[in-house]
């Protein structure tokens, strides 16, 4: 599996569901970390279409209890990789998707501003499948091929940048799997 990404910074032969939240960067080639988030909905529930109504303002209120509590926020992610590893892709790589939040990376705060944010679906505690590590270790190696300044040690996880407020992409998530697999 290889992917290719687009002079528009969109993945080629990938289902794209454009999300009004995102904004441009402060600098575009500013594009220098990557990082690793997990979501559900609801937490714990694999498939339906609510990340997804989540990432573009859609998410009805009604749905599921937890959904009255998130169904106001403005997030978004760059792309989101399903349990069966599809890629769906809400934002272009150059521009700033809100994924991070609060946040700090080598002392640079503001992550969002320079950085691209793969969710998998997933939990803390639930291991990740080995379609969506394959498909994460071909995903990455596109982006680093395209943005050079995202390296291996420039890969991280939402708990690091979020210390204290977030724990994804949480213990089941098998780094040293993942950027092993970097180096093949």
């Amino acid at each position: 599996m290889a992917f290719t990404i687009n002079n528009d910074h969109w993945l080629n032969a990938v289902r794209q569901v454009p999300s009004p939240f995102h904004d441009a960067r402060a600098t575009e080639a500013d594009i220098t970390l990557l990082v690793i988030h997990n979501i559900s909905l609801p937490p714990g529930q694999f498939g339906g279409p609510y990340i997804e109504q989540l990432f573009t303002g859609q998410l009805d209120p009604a749905e599921h209890p937890y959904f009255a509590e998130i169904h106001q926020l403005r997030v978004s992610a760059h792309c989101l990789i399903r349990r069966d590893g599809e890629v769906i892709q809400f934002v272009p790589f150059n521009a700033r998707a809100w994924h991070a939040g609060v946040s700090e990376f080598e002392g640079r705060a503001k992550c969002n501003d320079f950085s691209i944010g793969i969710e998998l679906e997933g939990t803390d505690t639930m291991p990740y499948t080995p379609a969506q590590y394959d498909t994460l270790k071909a995903l990455t190696l596109a982006l680093m091929k395209t943005y050079p300044a995202i390296t291996r040690p420039r890969i991280t996880g939402h708990e690091f940048i979020a210390p204290g407020r977030k724990t994804d992409p949480g213990l089941a998530f098998d780094w040293h799997r993942y950027k092993t697999a970097l180096k093949d």
